[in-house]
């Protein structure tokens, strides 16, 4: 990997309970999800207080915002099959049925205005899906995927390798291109799990050490 200058940090903060994991922006709120208690946390930023707290049926791997609901990601089952689930805020999981995710696999979840996207870790690549799951698109990442954002109509993306030693940058890339390429903008110098933004600044989880972190990228040179 060439050299890059490293995220600028903000904040770091203590998650609302540990292995946080799943972490989305929704309505001025971060949900930020525990995967060892299967629950996800509802956190005022600016107080960094609870707003409420539910648990889920199955382990919280992802979460994106969608208008007025989101998307959940969770393993359920021995092998942890992931299934893709449809959250309104005030009413609980919706009738809608739930989506399968393609390969019974799947890790992170983001949305561009248009469709939800779904990040496959081992597999190097994030997936268009339209409204019942099936794959419109696959964007080829070429390294592992903790966690992808869309922020004015690019892709945001934490790519990397979790093996031998946890070293992920972020970049960016235009879903638009025919071919789109992938340009590295930052070094994470810390094992990242999830993306999100707020409008101003990115968001993710340093879940080894139950830290939440706010950061934005270096200029660019």
């Amino acid at each position: 990997m060439k050299e890059l200058q490293p995220i600028i940090e903000h904040r770091r903060l203590a998650a609302p309970a540990t292995t946080p994991q799943a972490l989305a922006w929704h309505d001025g709120a971060l949900w930020i999800s525990s995967r060892d208690l299967r629950s996800f946390h509802v956190v005022d930023p600016e107080s960094w207080t609870v707003r409420e707290e539910f648990d889920v049926p199955g382990i919280p791997w992802a979460a994106t915002s969608v208008g007025d609901a989101l998307w959940f990601n969770l393993g359920e089952g021995r092998l942890d099959d992931r299934w893709l689930h449809h959250y309104v805020p005030g009413e609980g999981f919706t009738d809608r049925e739930q989506i399968l995710c393609p390969d019974y696999t799947g890790s992170y979840l983001s949305y561009d205005g248009d469709h939800v996207h779904l990040s496959q870790w081992y597999k190097g690549r994030i997936l268009r899906l339209d409204d019942d799951g099936e794959v419109l698109r696959r964007f080829e990442v070429r390294m592992e995927i903790s966690g992808h954002a869309f922020v004015d109509g690019f892709c945001y993306v934490l790519r990397g390798f979790e093996a031998p030693e946890e070293a992920w940058r972020i970049a960016r890339f235009d879903p638009e291109e025919h071919i789109p390429r992938m340009i590295d903008l930052a070094a994470v110098p810390f094992p990242c799990r999830s993306l999100t933004h707020d409008g101003e600044r990115f968001w993710t989880n340093h879940r080894d050490a139950d830290q939440v972190v706010s950061f934005t990228l270096p200029a660019s040179p």
